[in-house]
């Protein structure tokens, strides 16, 4: 299973982004997959995630600002992401798991990861 972020780039705040994150290896209907980011010196944040029933969840700090979504035929999963602030700047990481059933925003239990992509609002 291999998962590879695009997406990422500079930004205004209040400006918007469209990260995507293409699956090669599996079908995408069978995992559960998520967004998570990062900082320098600070713990993987869970950001959001959809399950394989297309259930969602979101941190309270991007909801309603934030959207996941995934395109089956493209095996491609997305997040939308609005009114962006300086405090959203990070490595985004996409992560996929088959054995998870309820959409989660614990990194822990995802086995797959893709290299990640940095997003940077100003």
């Amino acid at each position: 299973v291999q998962l590879v972020e695009s997406g990422g780039g500079s930004v205004q705040a209040g400006g918007s982004l469209r990260l995507s994150c293409a699956a090669v290896g599996y079908t995408y209907g069978r995992y559960c997959m998520g967004w998570f980011r990062q900082t320098p010196g600070k713990e993987r944040e869970g950001v959001a995630s959809i399950a394989r029933s297309g259930g969602t969840k979101y941190a309270d700090s991007v909801n309603g600002r934030f959207t996941i979504s995934h395109d089956n035929a493209k095996n491609t999963l997305y997040l939308q992401m609005n009114s962006l602030k300086p405090e959203d700047s990070a490595m985004y990481y996409c992560a996929a798991d088959p054995r998870v059933v309820s959409a989660t925003l614990e990194d822990w239990v995802y086995s797959f990861w893709g290299q990640g992509t940095q997003v940077t609002v100003s």
